[in-house]
């Protein structure tokens, strides 16, 4: 069978040369589908931004997944991780410079005017941020607010407290998060592009 399938493509030449053109072709279009995507991709996470009443109206996965984003708009590879066993770390990020994100998110329904975001929380996270997830930049995110004794409490342990004003900021575009907050650790290699 297999000797006559080769001598019937040594009398029709010809069909072999189409199969491997039709191949060829169609190797050319799935690649440049491929490369659109990726450029439409790329383009729709450039505009990326979230006003704070959209932040507010979503599910608290769906916040997790919101942060996600903005992190790779920003030019992160990002990835959620959030859910039951995360050990405090809703998502996780590599920035452009190298650095590890750590980023515990509370969502609140009610903004600023929910619960406040306390040291309890604070406190998971620098539990863990470190040292198990392998953080350079350990984040606390809420669309709501933190407790007074929280905002020293995230100082003195070097964790990032990302409150509502300074999520609307970032959420709507303006600059990357690192830009935005003080004391970042300097970068793991050169700058250059994600």
């Amino acid at each position: 069978m297999v000797v006559g399938l080769v001598q019937w493509l040594v009398a029709h030449w010809w069909v072999l040369i189409v199969l491997v053109v039709l191949a060829a072709v169609a190797g050319v279009a799935w690649q440049q589908r491929s490369q659109q995507r990726a450029q439409w991709e790329q383009a729709r996470a450039g505009a990326l931004r979230w006003g704070l009443a959209e932040i507010d109206a979503l599910h608290h996965s769906e916040f997790e997944f919101a942060v996600r984003d903005l992190m790779r708009r920003d030019g992160c590879r990002a990835e959620r991780i959030g859910g039951a066993g995360d050990d405090a770390c809703d998502v996780k990020a590599v920035d452009p410079a190298g650095r590890v994100w750590a980023i515990q998110c509370k969502h609140r329904r009610d903004g600023d005017r929910g619960s406040s975001v306390g040291v309890g929380v604070l406190q998971q996270v620098n539990g863990t941020a470190r040292q198990v997830h392998g953080a350079d930049v350990a984040v606390v995110l809420t669309n709501g607010r933190f407790s007074a004794p929280a905002v020293p409490w995230g100082k003195t342990h070097r964790i990032h407290l990302i409150d509502r004003r300074l999520l609307g900021t970032w959420a709507a575009g303006s600059r990357p998060l690192w830009e935005l907050i003080d004391n970042v650790p300097p970068p793991r290699r050169p700058a250059g592009p994600p």
